[in-house]
């Protein structure tokens, strides 16, 4: 194997395979890539058995062959190296000589054969669906998924499609159980995948789909069957194996009645909840929140800490109403809104707290309230 590649192009194409590749397993092969040279072309591909990625870009190949490669030293030779352009020959004993300009790099190989095979073609109808949407829907929901590794179907995010009229829809929900976030969005297509019962994205599955849209614009095209979720891009294919199970009807948990609503500036509410936050710890990171005629006010107690309190000027004209929450979980659905207004609706009792974008009835976080 023998081949000149782009520097740039190298080192994104092994960035893409670090969040896949095994850091602890009892398979030591899964901490590498397998790199394969053929054609006018390298592809490389990363799996850890839950979730494959393949990936193909143009290099200059000189003979053809394959190898299996630490897939971070192999990140961290490229990134150190100096020049436009990387040279790598592979030589009879397996070893991988990587050159440009006068840096040599040698590291030992493990042969192709030994690697878990990561099927390429599979008959998987694939839709087309812009960037900035699979995008959205991931930034407003992750924050809300449960990091609990003994309630699995939470430790994903649940993406449903549905039809609205003549209108393709896509919806992403996330709860742990204390908040939960939902996103829906119109995909702009006429045709577009169609779920009869949602399906669970995992945790690090999503982290790797977020990762493959990162540097990316336009569009990508995403298919669904039994089992697995597939997304393409241009240059790459990743395979995300879904979390077997039933998700929580999540449909119970949305209030049915209005509580008191107050509309806060986005920017003040949520640099008021970051100062809130200063004092909370691991034992006390409540906040109680209190609407009254013409203001907001925050206050939070932490006896290892202190106290802190501020106001916010509001236009309301109500019945004053004191509910207490968690402040990091309040910050963390504020912060997602791009809009400049919060419409923020307290529920009564124990009833749960609701955070949406004045003008936009397409995203909202319920959080639930704490006895403080």
């Amino acid at each position: 194997m023998e081949f000149n590649i782009k520097k740039d192009i190298f080192l994104n194409g092994v960035q893409k395979t670090l969040g896949i590749v095994e850091k602890k397993t009892m398979m030591p092969i899964l901490n590498n890539l397998l790199l394969k040279a053929e054609g006018n072309h390298i592809t490389i591909m990363a799996t850890d058995r839950e979730i494959g990625l393949v990936a193909e870009y143009e290099a200059e190949v000189a003979r053809e062959g394959a190898i299996t490669l630490s897939a971070r030293k192999l990140f961290e030779m490229i990134r150190e190296i100096q020049g436009d352009k990387v040279h790598v020959q592979k030589d009879e004993r397996d070893v991988v000589i990587l050159t440009s300009n006068k840096a040599v790099y040698r590291m030992p190989g493990i042969p192709a054969d030994d690697y878990p095979v990561v099927v390429l073609q599979e008959e998987i109808p694939l839709y087309r669906i812009q960037i900035g949407i699979l995008k959205e829907l991931i930034r407003k929901t992750t924050f809300a998924m449960s990091t609990d590794e003994t309630r699995k179907t939470l430790n994903g995010v649940l993406l449903e499609t549905d039809k609205a009229g003549e209108k393709s829809m896509i919806r992403m929900v996330a709860t742990d159980g204390h908040r939960l976030s939902l996103i829906k969005m119109d995909i702009g297509e006429k045709e577009f995948l169609q779920l009869e019962k949602g399906v669970i994205i995992p945790r690090k599955g999503l982290a790797e789909v977020r990762r493959l849209l990162d540097d990316g614009v336009g569009e990508v095209f995403l298919g669904i069957r039994p089992g697995l979720l597939v997304v393409k891009t241009d240059h790459t294919m990743l395979k995300v194996s879904l979390i077997d199970g039933e998700y929580p009807d999540y449909r119970r948990v949305i209030p049915a009645e209005r509580g008191l609503t107050v509309t806060i500036d986005k920017e003040k509410f949520l640099h008021a909840l970051r100062r809130m936050s200063v004092i909370s710890s691991d034992r006390y990171n409540g906040v109680i929140v209190t609407i009254s005629e013409g203001k907001v006010v925050l206050n939070s107690t932490n006896p290892d800490v202190g106290e802190a309190n501020d106001e916010i000027e509001v236009s309301y004209f109500g019945e004053e109403r004191s509910t207490g929450y968690n402040v990091n979980y309040l910050a963390d659905a504020v912060e997602v809104i791009d809009e400049t207004d919060v419409e923020f609706e307290i529920g009564a009792g124990m009833k749960p707290g609701v955070i949406r974008a004045v003008g936009n009835e397409n995203y909202f976080c319920i959080v639930m309230p704490l006895k403080l």
